[in-house]
C-alpha cells in the first residue's frame, strides 16, 4: 500500500483523464502489481472484439482500472479487505 498519514490529507491521485495519463499511472505503480499489464491486455481484448461502429466497450476496462488506482490510495483498502478474508475464513472454519 503506499505510504501516507493521516497528517497530510486525502490521497493524491495522478491525472487520468486519458488512456496516456491512465496507462503512465498504471505504469509508475500507482495500482496494483501487474495492474499496468492487465491494463493493455483487456484493452487490447475489448478492441479486438469491439463492434466497428463503438468502441463503448474499451470505457469498462478503463472505469475498472481507475478504480484500482483509487482503491489501492486508499489508507483503508489493506485492513477492509483483511477484515473481509478473516471473516469468510471464519465463517468457513479455516482460519489461518
Amino acid at each position: 500500500m503506499t505510504a501516507q498519514s493521516a497528517d497530510f490529507g486525502p490521497p493524491q491521485f495522478p491525472p487520468m483523464r486519458t488512456m496516456g495519463e491512465l496507462r503512465a499511472a498504471l505504469t509508475m505503480s500507482h495500482g496494483f502489481p501487474a495492474d499496468a499489464d492487465g491494463f493493455e491486455a483487456e484493452l487490447a481484448r475489448e478492441i479486438d472484439h469491439a463492434d466497428p461502429d463503438g468502441l463503448n466497450g474499451v470505457a469498462r476496462p478503463a472505469e475498472e482500472f481507475r478504480g484500482r488506482i483509487v482503491a489501492r490510495q486508499d489508507l483503508g483498502f489493506d485492513s477492509s479487505v483483511a477484515a473481509a478474508v478473516a471473516g469468510i475464513r471464519a465463517a468457513r472454519g479455516t482460519a489461518r
